[in-house]
């Protein structure tokens, strides 16, 4: 990994992850003030970035825990919502294979949206390799520290919801995907189907199901075109 992280292509993945990574702190910091300005410890937090490491499950396990539920319930959530880093893993499984234990396990901590996104957006094996390790290290440090900046300054913040921090994360995706669904015909079907499923059931499911039931769109992705 570390022979990866020193070659040339690596300003340029810097460069280019920077724009994900700030998206990440802004967000991180909102989880943060939310979950203390809550009356959550400010260990919570901290320790649920450290260790679960997923934004989406995070604020609806948070939003559980805040609105009464009990831990259980709010790390059933989370796990449900994580179900779909499963398929996710699956479209990096290449940049992993043949690693040793220890670096597969890291790398299967760092599986989020957002790096396999922009993992998959890269041309070539070695190019995506250190992609995907640049981008999730660097969003893995870019979380946890605006997380616990956001938890430091609690209530100072007030009402994170104005300044409208949960609209970065989508624009840095639209970003990521756009070259493959336009060079890919088949998986522009996918995205429109599981975009529609998503938008569809939104008024009627917690936040964060949208995206697992977005993942049906996969479906679309294996048939062949048939000639008229």
């Amino acid at each position: 990994m570390r022979s990866l992280l020193r070659t040339p292509m690596m300003t340029p993945l810097v460069r280019d992850s920077a724009l994900v990574w700030l998206a990440s702190g802004v967000v991180g910091v909102s989880f943060g003030a939310i979950s203390v300005a809550g009356g959550l410890p400010l260990w919570v937090p901290v320790a649920m970035s450290l260790i679960v490491y997923a934004g989406s499950a995070q604020f609806s396990a948070v939003g559980v825990l805040l609105a009464g539920g009990g831990p259980l319930a709010a790390a059933a959530t989370g796990l449900l919502l994580n179900t779909r880093t499963a398929a996710f893993s699956l479209a990096v499984a290449d940049v992993l294979g043949g690693r040793s234990r220890l670096t597969r396990l890291v790398g299967a901590h760092l599986v989020t949206d957002e790096t396999v996104a922009f993992t998959l957006a890269q041309p070539g094996p070695e190019r995506r390799r250190a992609a995907f390790w640049v981008n999730g290290l660097g969003l893995f440090a870019a979380w946890n520290t605006g997380v616990l900046a956001g938890a430091l300054a609690g209530t100072a913040l007030g009402d994170t919801a104005k300044y409208g921090l949960d609209a970065a994360f989508p624009a840095v995706l639209v970003a990521l995907v756009l070259p493959t669904l336009r060079a890919d015909t088949r998986i522009r079907r996918c995205a429109l189907l599981g975009a529609a499923l998503a938008l569809a059931v939104t008024p009627a499911v917690p936040a964060g199901v949208p995206v697992l039931l977005a993942l049906a769109g996969l479906v679309r992705y294996g048939r062949k075109e048939v000639a008229a």
